[in-house]
């Protein structure tokens, strides 16, 4: 009998372990620019420390914002393209199935397979099977 070999890989996460080391060294260096440009001024102790409790506060608010416009603009950008996929299975449901058996041959599959696997995916919620695809 064969052993079931299980491989983690962990590429797929490198990308939000950058951002958080690119941002969190981004922040110490604008807060700290800030604080020494601020000190720099001859500004008082309490200035000093209101700028550098003042620099983080803005810096985070600035993020969050800009994150949130970011995955908002994913979502109407997804919620569009899903639209556009229920009309035209909708209106030319043929050539969809055509399109997704064209995808599964360019992958390698011969075409009376292609065909099979397309009319098969296509028969329930096409647009579900896809999503719930992605979720897994």
């Amino acid at each position: 009998m064969r052993a079931i070999h299980i491989e983690t890989h962990r590429a797929h996460r490198i990308g939000w372990l950058r951002a958080a080391v690119l941002g969190a060294n981004d922040g110490v260096v604008s807060v700290s620019s800030l604080v020494v440009g601020v000190a720099a001024s001859g500004a008082s102790q309490s200035n000093i420390l209101l700028t550098g409790i003042a620099g983080p506060v803005a810096g985070a608010l600035s993020m969050a914002a800009g994150e949130y416009i970011s995955v908002q603009s994913q979502a109407d950008t997804e919620n569009a393209d899903l639209n556009k996929e229920r009309r035209e299975l909708a209106e030319e449901p043929e050539k969809e199935i055509n399109e997704l058996k064209a995808i599964y041959m360019q992958r390698g599959l011969d075409e009376p397979l292609a065909q099979q696997v397309a009319i098969k995916l296509m028969a329930g919620d096409a647009l579900e099977l896809g999503t719930s695809y992605h979720k897994s």
